[in-house]
């Protein structure tokens, strides 16, 4: 989940306030037909219940700009085929690897998309901040959100009191990719500790085969898979309210937890006699794909891959992802006693920059209790997961999916959200980004990617 950019547009804002549609005015007009028009194609079903009060909104369509391309992307397309059915609006979905910088130069030159799945919070409150073009949600996705959500996940989606994004999916990152075929063929057990597996991670290295495979880059967001493990080790080393404080900047970035916490990270990334199992040393980690990271696992050239649940739909298609299988995840393994098994997660955010009724009619369908499910049924090589109350975990395609949504769900979780997302974007999807892209690629040390990323906060 990654990228930043809002806009407001200059339109008529469609209010849907007690079942009905209210046109208020918003000082401007840009959108093309603010007004619903005959009867919803939807009338009488289920299924379309809360969007019937859109009208027909046919020969009208919804853009869509994100980050999430093939082969993620078809499941999003097919999860709203619903909606057309429902409303007659076509969804226009256009996927890029450029995203982050493109949304940016977009939202400035008054091409902004209608809508675009945003990965970070901390880049919601940049762009609503710094550009004042990003849209309020509407009543009804309003009320979908305190429906089906817990209150987090509605905090983050607000900036200064006013409530901007709906939740889009979420994930669990806290997970170590294997082999459970390899590892039974091998008598690995899969580590209980953190100790646990840099044991493992030596008994593999003695069989010439690398332990770990890894992998940061994603075009112009390369880099964040290395702050995701950072994060991961922090919340199990330092603990929760040593992470927050990190995260608020009460602590500096460079604090001595931190650079404890990133020495360990590179007790693994960068041994040479742990990684990067198939594709180099250990500076190959910056210039491999992370959605090609893990896949020497299927050939017998490296063991563990820590990447998030939403990894599951990149294994190619035929994999057995199975407890028994070719590829599934362990839960990666606490550091310190004192802290217990943490999770690190995160999600994109439904962000609007106009008001057109077909995109209000879009946001309020994603946020509320059908979306999920036509997306959980449409992903079905796994790699889906969300926070949505109303998702029936039949339609979760994979066993590590069923997992995320029950931690998810389970209200005594320590949970905390990707650090970077929440951090202001000239850091998280920044600074942080950059110095620890040099840290892997250039071998940069752990001191200089800290100091330079601290002397960057805003």
């Amino acid at each position: 989940m990654r990228s930043r950019n809002t806009r407001r547009g200059m339109a008529v804002a469609a209010v849907l306030v007690s079942g009905g549609l209210v046109l208020a005015g918003c000082g401007g007009s840009d959108s093309e037909g603010s007004k619903a028009s005959g009867t919803s194609p939807g009338e009488g079903k289920t299924e379309c219940a809360q969007l019937t009060q859109f009208g027909d909104l046919s020969g009208k369509s919804v853009k869509i700009y994100t980050s999430i391309v093939a082969p993620e992307d078809q499941a999003y397309k097919d999860s709203f085929k619903l909606f057309t059915d429902c409303t007659g609006a076509e969804v226009d979905y256009e996927g890029s690897k450029e995203f982050e910088a493109q949304l940016v130069v977009r939202v400035k030159s008054g091409n902004p998309p209608d809508i675009a799945f945003i990965p970070q919070p901390g880049l919601l409150k940049t762009l609503v901040e710094d550009t004042g073009k990003v849209k309020e949600a509407p009543k009804q996705v309003s009320d979908n959100v305190d429906e089906f959500y817990g209150p987090d996940w509605k905090a983050y989606g607000t900036v200064d009191g006013k409530f901007y994004a709906p939740p889009l999916t979420a994930n669990v990152k806290s997970f170590v990719w294997y082999s459970p075929k390899m590892f039974k063929e091998n008598g690995w057990e899969i580590p209980k500790t953190w100790d646990d597996m840099l044991a493992l991670s030596d008994t593999i290295a003695a069989t010439g085969i690398k332990p770990w495979c890894a992998g940061i880059g994603s075009g112009e967001a390369t880099g964040w898979p290395a702050t995701d493990w950072l994060e991961d080790v922090l919340l199990r080393d330092a603990g929760p309210d040593v992470y927050d404080k990190w995260v608020n900047h009460d602590i500096p970035f460079n604090d001595p937890a931190v650079v404890k916490a990133l020495d360990t990270v590179g007790g693994i990334l960068k041994n040479e006699d742990y990684v990067n199992g198939g594709f180099g040393d250990s500076k190959s980690i910056a210039s491999t794909e992370f959605t090609d990271a893990g896949l020497p696992i299927l050939k017998g050239k490296c063991a563990m891959h820590r990447q998030a649940s939403f990894y599951a739909a990149n294994w190619p298609k035929g994999t057995d992802v199975s407890e028994t299988g070719d590829a599934y995840a362990f839960y990666l393994p606490p550091i310190s006693e004192d802290f217990g098994s943490p999770v690190l997660g995160g999600g994109e955010f439904v962000t609007a920059f106009t008001d057109s009724i077909q995109t209000q009619a879009l946001m309020t369908y994603i946020s509320g209790g059908e979306w999920v499910n036509e997306k959980g049924k449409a992903t079905k090589n796994g790699g889906f997961v969300s926070a949505n109350k109303n998702l029936d975990i039949a339609n979760v395609a994979s066993p590590i999916d069923k997992t995320s949504v029950e931690i998810l769900q389970n209200p005594d979780a320590v949970f905390r959200f990707d650090g970077s997302d929440l951090m202001p974007g000239a850091v998280g999807a920044g600074s942080f980004w950059k110095e620890m892209t040099a840290w892997i690629g250039e071998n940069q040390s752990t001191q200089d990617t800290l100091d330079n990323i601290e002397s960057s906060w805003p």
